[in-house]
């Protein structure tokens, strides 16, 4: 099926090309971009790639005769296209807004004119939970007076009993925000519950929760298998939404520790924790960075940190306290590869390495693609593996060539913050049986050579390890 308005709305970049087809350019582009930091494993792609969206919004506003129109804006633009039937987004819930649209005129409800500032709806957000089957309605007005809203609602659920719960947001600012500050309920509860990896959650108007729910039990999977629990870990959830990364993950960790600025999230968050019967999580509101640098501060220990930030990546202050806190595995859930790759350059100059990298192709027939990333922190000590050998065995020459003093330097900087001079690692050096091609050791007529301190004699020594010049 091709979307008759796909050169209009610009939704779906993606649109006209054979689904392998997207799947092979979104592999090229991950491979181009994160190629350098290591191994891409295959993008896990979708059995079907069709109406996987959980969550439908449309814009309402009128066309130039006057009629009512809804749909996705252009574009780049606050121009309406009108959307009928769009191949990414959910049936029902595309079904629910035409017949919202429909009822317009009947009710007398005037749709919102951005330029004028005047009318009353303004947008339609529908959410459907997948497993569940629970539906929800968010009407957002320009205004909480809604006349006849209850004969709304009530003719409305006529129409659609499969609706649970319909909700007022009202957004009285002159703003491009979809939502609101405050929300009524008109119907129902107020929120609607999805079932994501066997665990329930609870969704408000507002709350973070991945489009894609077929992908998303993929995405998760991955991002806790790459954790490696055991049981006994202290996890921190960085960005934690309502809390479906940690919660997911509690049953393989020893506690979970979720984070998010977003107060209402939280709130449902901590709602999903009591209601799944799981006691070994905890959530705060605040930022997750500052959170992170108070608990290192504290000589506090996180084994894990899950980080899932926004498309435009995390910030050095957030990764300088995750660093800070020095988890052993940090795992890395991105929605922006351009992003990521920034990200990654910073991490792995500091002490960390790229393990794995897994692409999941979340948004299909769009440009868009989720990465989940593993990196370790760099210990050689730990990594070491120790191995009998004969001296006699050893090219001492070929040894000497895996790095170069420049190199050694950089390393003990990032891994001790030490300055070493070439003269201290030819000393440790000769102490390990490699020689050198220029005597670093000779000091000038009369002149005594320092001697190399314990503390950059052991940076040096962990370096030369690192390096395998040295067992």
């Amino acid at each position: 099926m091709i979307c008759t308005v796909k050169d209009k709305c610009g939704g779906c970049s993606f649109q006209g090309i054979e689904y392998a087809e997207q799947l092979k350019k979104k592999q090229e582009d991950i491979q181009k971009l994160l190629g350098k930091f290591g191994k891409v494993s295959p993008i896990l792609g979708m059995e079907n790639p069709c109406n996987y969206r959980n969550k439908v919004h449309h814009a309402f506003g009128t066309d130039r005769k006057g009629n009512v129109i809804s749909g996705s804006y252009a574009e780049g633009t606050h121009r309406i296209i009108q959307t009928d039937q769009c191949m990414l987004e959910d049936a029902k819930s595309q079904e629910i807004i035409r017949t919202v649209r429909s009822m317009l005129k009947s009710f007398k409800i005037q749709v919102y004119e951005e330029d004028k500032g005047y009318g009353l709806l303004r947008h339609v957000l529908v959410r459907r939970g997948f497993s569940t089957g629970e539906i929800m309605v968010v009407l957002i007005t320009a205004s909480p007076v809604f006349p006849s809203k209850n004969n709304f609602v009530k003719a409305l659920r006529q129409k659609h009993p499969e609706i649970t719960t319909v909700v007022q947001n009202i957004n009285d600012r002159k703003t491009s925000m979809v939502l609101g500050q405050r929300s009524v309920t008109l119907y129902g509860p107020g929120f609607i519950k999805d079932t994501l990896c066997g665990l329930s959650f609870r969704i408000s108007p507002d709350s973070f929760y991945q489009v894609n729910p077929v992908q998303t039990e993929r995405l998760y999977s991955t991002a806790i298998d790459f954790a490696g629990l055991t049981g006994k870990e202290t996890v921190i959830d960085a960005y934690c939404g309502i809390g479906t990364i940690g919660l997911c993950a509690s049953k393989y960790a020893g506690k979970v520790i979720g984070v998010e600025l977003n107060r209402n999230a939280v709130g449902d968050a901590i709602l999903n924790c009591k209601a799944n019967k799981i006691s070994n999580a905890r959530f705060y509101q605040g930022d997750a960075g500052d959170f992170m640098s108070q608990m290192a501060a504290r000589k506090e220990k996180a084994d894990v940190v899950f980080m899932d930030p926004p498309r435009s990546g995390s910030t050095e202050k957030f990764m300088a306290s995750a660093v800070r806190l020095g988890p052993s595995r940090i795992v890395y859930v991105s929605c922006g590869p351009d992003t990521l790759a920034r990200d990654l350059k910073f991490l792995t100059s500091k002490g960390y390495r790229v393990e794995k990298i897994q692409p999941v192709d979340m948004f299909p027939f769009t440009g868009h693609v989720e990465t989940v990333v593993l990196l370790s922190k760099l210990c050689p000590e730990e990594r070491r593996i120790p191995v009998t050998i004969e001296l006699s065995e050893v090219d001492i020459s070929a040894r000497e060539k895996k790095a170069t003093y420049p190199q050694i330097k950089e390393w003990v900087m990032n891994h001790y913050n030490l300055k070493v001079s070439s003269l201290y690692i030819a000393q440790v050096k000769e102490k390990y049986g490699i020689k050198e091609a220029e005597n670093y050791n000779v000091g000038k007529e009369g002149h005594r050579v320092p001697k190399c301190p314990p503390d950059k004699e052991k940076a040096i020594t962990a370096a030369l390890k690192n390096f395998e010049m040295i067992d």
